[in-house]
């Protein structure tokens, strides 16, 4: 295979390009949050429980974030285009099959298919950026990825809010059929076939991956249905998590011993600001996925909110972070990293923390609005200088496995966000409303007017999980060290990938 050919300019703008990828980009990250605001609705087309519809969520997030890890790596060897485009297919085409289903089971299957699709999409776009963007230019372009990461996954409460409203949650799904169309063309038209790069691939750690994130997310999630106990025969809910952790370590022990091409290069990790990154961005992932829940079930059960009211309640963080996203996006070209990531980190610990102060039964609009404009602020300022400092000290020969690895851990957080949640959220609306089920009792219309107090309660709890699991994150990013291109004044130019191949 080829290897990249560089230039010390490139010939053509690689901006066209990246608007053409980021529409994809922004429809799939959509899909990972817009079934949150649909959970009640979902529940009562399917006469579904709680834990059976966070599902529809969880398994789209794992069958998004295990093939990461491959996809990133097939891009560089078939090319970032066509496995964009490919996965443009199959995810276009899953979404209408989402929106056919009669049962609740179909419609998981259905959201294997699409997560599959999203997978394949999804580290192209990076891997381009860092393929084509000079690295003292990459902040700028990072913003507008950052901005469609952070916007995306904001933007789905409300978009599905006024679908479930107006023509039904199906629609949640059949919107992304004319949104396919449309990025299937600008894709084909804009995005450069770059040079491929020659890759073996590590079916033993796909496997690996693939049984112990199963095997881990399974346990969390179903945990609190088993009570914690047995599920069938021997096998108990605690053995099922331990399993999953014991496979993963097995991976992990795999990649470091694997002497021909480990699916992940732990070489990757001996640049601290990348394994800092991606440390902060699975907790960001974690926040993001486990306080739509919570938040949407509250303000739809308790408030007797429409799903559009209760989207729309997401729209002043989404309009903030949109706003800031670009400005950041500068800075981050020139300012350190540790202080962007950690004004957002913090912002967004102390919001989730005032948000469950505020969340009651009779809590005045106003009192709710403030912190989740504080979250605007968060997301505005995270995820840029993040994905940026991420890969911006990376070789080209690695852009795919990079992007590839950055992108799971963001999705692993997702998935874990999304099994934590229903598990403590069972167990709060368990505990407070001193019911079995508690959780399938109450998130399937409006609560009784004894159980709001005990209901608001449960859920303002919850939102203190996501909020401890991202102080993490924020020690992470607390401890990046200058880029290169901050220490050594004038940068030195990074030669980049002609872009006008193809």
């Amino acid at each position: 295979m080829a290897s990249p050919a560089v230039t010390d300019t490139p010939t053509r703008s690689p901006w066209p390009a990246l608007w053409a990828l980021v529409i994809g980009f922004f429809m799939i990250l959509v899909d990972s949050t817009i079934v949150s605001v649909a959970t009640p609705s979902i529940m009562e087309s399917f006469d579904a429980d709680v834990a059976s519809v966070v599902w529809v969520t969880s398994a789209y997030l794992l069958a998004y974030a295990v093939p990461l890890l491959i996809t990133g790596r097939l891009g560089d060897r078939v090319g970032p285009k066509r496995l964009y485009l490919a996965g443009l297919v199959l995810f276009t085409a899953a979404s209408l099959w989402c929106g056919l289903t009669g049962t609740i089971e179909q419609l998981i299957v259905a959201r294997v298919f699409q997560g599959l699709g999203a997978s394949m999409m999804t580290p192209q776009t990076m891997a381009v950026i860092t393929r084509t963007f000079p690295a003292d230019k990459r902040g700028r372009a990072m913003s507008l990825w950052g901005a469609v990461a952070g916007v995306a996954m904001l933007v789905g409460p409300v978009l599905g809010g006024v679908l479930v409203d107006t023509l039904g949650w199906e629609w949640i799904f059949f919107v992304n059929v004319p949104v396919g169309v449309v990025g299937f063309v600008l894709a084909v038209r804009l995005v450069p076939d770059l040079p491929t790069l020659s890759h073996r691939f590590d079916i033993l750690g796909v496997v690996l991956s693939a049984v112990g994130m199963f095997l881990l997310v399974y346990g969390i999630q179903e945990g609190e249905t088993y009570d914690w106990g047995t599920i069938t025969g021997f096998v108990t809910v605690w053995g099922l998590i331990g399993a999953g952790v014991l496979v993963l370590v097995a991976f992990v022990v795999w990649q470091a011993v694997n002497r021909a091409e480990p699916l992940v290069p732990l070489s990757l990790f001996k640049d601290r600001n990348f394994s800092l990154s991606n440390l902060a961005i699975s907790t960001i992932g974690f926040g993001i996925t486990a306080m739509a829940f919570p938040l949407m079930l509250w303000a739809q059960s308790v408030r007797d909110w429409s799903p559009t009211q209760s989207g729309l309640l997401l729209l002043p963080m989404a309009v903030i972070a949109a706003g800031l996203a670009p400005w950041v996006g500068g800075l981050a070209d020139r300012m350190h990293p540790r202080i962007l990531a950690g004004t957002g980190l913090a912002a967004f610990i102390g919001a989730l923390v005032w948000l469950a102060v505020v969340l009651a039964p009779d809590a005045p609009v106003w009192q709710v609005l403030l912190p989740i404009a504080l979250l605007g602020v968060a997301n505005g300022f995270m995820w840029a200088p993040i994905a940026s400092t991420a890969t911006r000290n990376l070789p080209m020969s690695s852009a795919g496995a990079g992007a590839g690895v950055y992108n799971t851990t963001r999705q692993v957080g997702g998935v874990l966000g999304s099994a934590a949640i229903a598990a403590l959220m069972e167990a709060r609306l368990t505990a407070e409303l001193h019911l079995s089920g508690g959780a399938s009792a109450g998130a399937a219309g409006a609560v009784p007017d004894a159980a709001r107090d005990g209901f608001s309660t449960a859920m303002a709890q919850s939102l203190l999980l996501p909020a401890a699991v991202l102080v993490v994150g924020l020690v992470a990013v607390l401890l990046y060290q200058a880029p290169r291109h901050l220490a050594t004044r004038p940068a030195a130019a990074e030669p980049t990938v002609d872009v006008s191949a193809g």
